[in-house]
């Protein structure tokens, strides 16, 4: 091990080595800036359209939305948005959240800050996703934000069609699509 690799060890706080939950290694925080990490657990981070390096502010109102449907099978490496040794989760990661029997998950608030909490029922490890809402690709130039505080969208890397991806969402479960162009969160896991 090198004396750089030693110290970037030693300075990784807590928070940026994750939290196992159903044994998928988890990041504590949204993703914020292409390659960053929000500041705190309960911060929306960035939303990002599917498979796309352009970012979404979490707040207020945007201008030049981009209505076109990303392509590819699969989130691509150069575009995630995920810090270096991390990556978009898959539906298969998304899923284990709910595996009922391993974890259980109850809305809270942190901070402040609407969310659902997941816990590792045999570790007690935890895990807080802000309820961030997300930006609609649809209506008026697009970009128009819902359901901040009240309900959460996550992005999996598994697209579902042509025009849409699979996506972790409170209100409906894990197995919701969403279109490709829509702006939602990432939870990044460890690669």
């Amino acid at each position: 091990m090198g004396i750089f690799s030693f110290l970037n060890a030693k300075s990784q706080s807590e928070d940026e080595k994750g939290v196992v939950i159903n044994d998928v290694r988890w990041a504590t925080r949204n993703v914020g800036a292409f390659g960053t990490f929000a500041t705190k657990p309960e911060d929306p981070g960035m939303f990002y359209q599917w498979n796309r390096k352009k970012t979404w502010p979490a707040t207020g109102t945007v201008t030049g939305w981009d209505k076109s449907i990303p392509v590819g099978d699969t989130w691509s490496k150069s575009n995630d948005p995920s810090p270096v040794g991390w990556r978009v989760p898959t539906l298969y990661e998304i899923k284990t959240l709910f595996d009922t029997k391993r974890v259980s998950n109850e809305m809270t608030t942190l901070n402040g800050v609407n969310g659902l909490k997941f816990t590792d029922r045999t570790t007690g490890n935890s895990l807080f996703l802000p309820a961030a809402g997300y930006r609609e690709c649809f209506g008026g130039s697009g970009g128009t934000l819902y359901f901040v505080g009240k309900d959460g969208f996550y992005w999996s890397s598994t697209a579902n069609a042509d025009d849409a991806a699979y996506a972790l969402n409170f209100g409906s479960g894990w197995d919701w699509s969403y279109g490709r162009n829509s702006s939602l969160s990432v939870r990044a896991v460890a690669k």
